[in-house]
């Protein structure tokens, strides 16, 4: 068994120093009445923090927009109760020795698990949910606008609160993403376009806006994928150049880290040009950009993370696989979900080579903040 001295390197990125390379990946609970964090949720951050996770980010809240969220319970990043809540969750986890950014998000005109209907009209780049699937209404100018304040509100916001760093959403097939995938985006203004340059013009304003209000100093990620979950098969980008097209503008325009989100943290991009242990998503990412990327993708699970929610167990699998890419500086972070929130104390059981004494991931602890 190899040793896991690479994950526990220290990192620094301008404002943002790390003691490991472990990020804690963001991961919808859906447990705040009323869109507001409580005793429960900065408890819940702070058994991490005490439990050396490098990084932790804050499950996705929701900006100051009417139909920002899809489902009940996701907290808010906006109004003077929630950020109240949050002030509450950043301070227990410094006290706790941690660092902490909040994800902030617009999930577009995506459905929620539980049926959540915003009573706002959905909004969306083309009132698309799908490639061919209406729901509700294509956004403004004027809306487009309003958006791109409200991410760069909630931004100074989390750096007024004392967040060590924020993190944009822009994958998964919420409403930056909805932007950037042809399929979704049928603008003919300038917001849309045939190549993934000129439909990357809203998620640059958004990170123009949020260097502006945040300075210089302050490390801004942005959290893309290829694939949506209207369609786990989607792909933005199917060649290296397409991807630096895609992603090359969005660190220009100031995101620091790119968090890129893939199923399976393991699997090539690109096979076809660098073999089946060809450099991953947050791999190419950074060799084309030279921004610092966070892998993610089913570490420490012994399947792909929807097998999570049929049970399948936490494990040490995969665990080797990512040493050997850590050590190679194949990208920067990387950031552990399922297998964190039911083993708070997974990276020090790691760190101390104690893989027989870690918890299986139980879908039943998606039910409460363990």
């Amino acid at each position: 068994m190899s040793s896991a001295d690479a994950l526990f390197r220290p990192f620094r990125i301008k404002s943002l120093e790390l003691k490991n390379r472990i990020v804690m990946a963001p991961m919808t609970r859906a447990m705040a009445p009323a869109g507001i964090p409580g005793d429960a949720h900065a408890a819940y951050y702070r058994r991490r923090a005490e439990a050396d996770v490098g990084l932790i980010l804050s499950e996705g809240t929701v900006i100051d927009r009417p139909a920002s969220r899809n489902m009940a319970g996701i907290p808010f990043f906006h109004g003077e109760s929630a950020l109240g809540g949050w002030k509450q969750v950043i301070d227990d986890v410094h006290a706790a020795g941690g660092k902490m950014g909040p994800q902030i998000w617009h999930t577009g005109s995506t459905k929620g698990m539980d049926g959540f209907q915003p009573d706002a009209p959905v909004e969306s780049p083309s009132g698309l949910l799908a490639p061919g699937t209406p729901r509700g209404e294509a956004m403004s100018e004027e809306a487009i606008a309003d958006t791109v304040a409200a991410f760069a509100r909630a931004a100074a916001d989390a750096k007024r609160l004392g967040f060590d760093t924020v993190e944009i959403h822009g994958a998964h097939g919420y409403l930056i993403d909805q932007f950037f995938w042809l399929g979704t985006n049928e603008r003919s203004d300038r917001y849309g376009g045939a190549s993934i340059r000129e439909r990357s013009r809203f998620a640059g304003e958004v990170v123009s806006a949020i260097r502006e209000a945040v300075g210089p100093d302050y490390p801004i990620i942005l959290r893309v994928s290829q694939w949506k979950q209207q369609d786990y098969a989607a792909k933005l980008a199917e060649t290296p150049e397409l991807l630096a097209d895609w992603l090359q503008p969005l660190v220009d325009a100031g995101v620091d880290v790119l968090h890129c989100s893939q199923r399976r943290f393991w699997e090539p991009e690109f096979p076809e040009l660098d073999g089946e242990k060809g450099l991953n998503f947050a791999g190419w990412a950074k060799k084309l950009t030279g921004a610092a990327t966070i892998s993610v993708g089913s570490v420490g699970l012994s399947g792909e993370f929807l097998a999570a929610f049929g049970g399948e167990s936490s494990t040490t699998v995969g665990i080797e696989r990512l040493v050997e890419r850590m050590e190679r500086d194949e990208f920067d972070l990387i950031a552990v979900g399922r297998a964190l929130i039911s083993d708070p104390q997974w990276v020090t059981k790691v760190k101390a080579n104690d893989r027989e004494s870690l918890k299986g991931f139980d879908a039943a602890a998606l039910g409460e903040l363990v």
